[in-house]
């Protein structure tokens, strides 16, 4: 309802017309919305890919025979980064990261390399937010995945071990059709993570230096709670629920 009014609760004496798709209109031609999406879908295919492909390791190292005190021991670590809120993994994130005395420029000293001010350049900034939602959603794709190699017949895992010694070929032809609903679930829940992630980003950077990390969702929230233009503000996230809504289905279909 709101999306449909001219709602901009500074100028309360004026009411609150309506005034039909001129939002919608307004929305679909701000430059700055559509470069805060495009830096978001960047940051979507920056983790997403890392965060697959380390979830199938760590998937498959727990999967190994013989791993049956660890894998519950590992199952319940996992769990630790899930459990913490979106704003608490941003104030680690800052402290990581701070210039002066985070772990990350102690990091690089041992290692010879000069310290960063990561949080005070474009890709510094960019790459720290990358690197928190890596380490808070990774271990989310490890036990999906590790949920779907449990599904795997043992026989017939056990058969194609005595029939080929390549581990690529094992899971390419036995456990990867196990792993795909997982990696289905994992698309469509990160898509929808990754377009309302504000918390952990809004703590660190708040969308800077400049615009480096002004992800779509930190900007609907300076449209609507800086600016106070809600009706502006509901129709750009109406957009993107139907986004959300539109990836998720080409993921179901695909």
């Amino acid at each position: 309802v709101t999306s449909f009014r001219q709602y901009n609760i500074t100028r309360p004496r004026g009411g609150f017309p309506f005034i039909g798709f001129e939002n919608y209109i307004n929305v679909l031609s701000d430059s700055t919305f559509w470069s805060s999406l495009l830096l978001t879908a960047r940051f979507y295919v920056t983790v997403l890919p890392i965060q697959i492909v380390l979830g199938v390791a760590i998937a498959l190292l727990l999967h190994k025979p013989g791993m049956g005190f660890l894998k519950s021991l590992a199952r319940v670590t996992l769990v630790v980064p899930l459990a913490t809120t979106y704003a608490v993994v941003g104030l680690i994130g800052r402290l990581i990261f701070n210039r002066d005395f985070g772990v990350a420029n102690q990091f690089l000293n041992w290692f010879g390399f000069p310290g960063l001010d990561w949080l005070g350049s474009q890709s510094g900034a960019f790459a720290a937010i990358a690197i928190m939602d890596i380490w808070q959603w990774t271990p989310f794709c490890a036990l999906l995945f590790l949920a779907g190699l449990s599904m795997v017949p043992g026989e017939i895992e056990e058969a194609a071990r005595l029939e080929t010694s390549s581990k690529l070929a094992l899971l390419r032809y036995v456990q990867l059709p196990y792993l795909l609903p997982g990696l289905t679930a994992v698309m469509i829940l990160r898509s929808a993570d990754v377009l309302k992630l504000f918390d952990m980003v809004f703590v660190m950077t708040r969308g800077g230096p400049g615009s480096a990390t002004d992800l779509v969702s930190v900007y609907i929230q300076r449209v609507g709670f800086r600016v106070f233009d809600l009706g502006t503000a509901s129709a750009q996230a109406i957009l993107l629920l139907i986004l959300t809504i539109v990836i998720s289905r080409l993921y179901i279909r695909l």
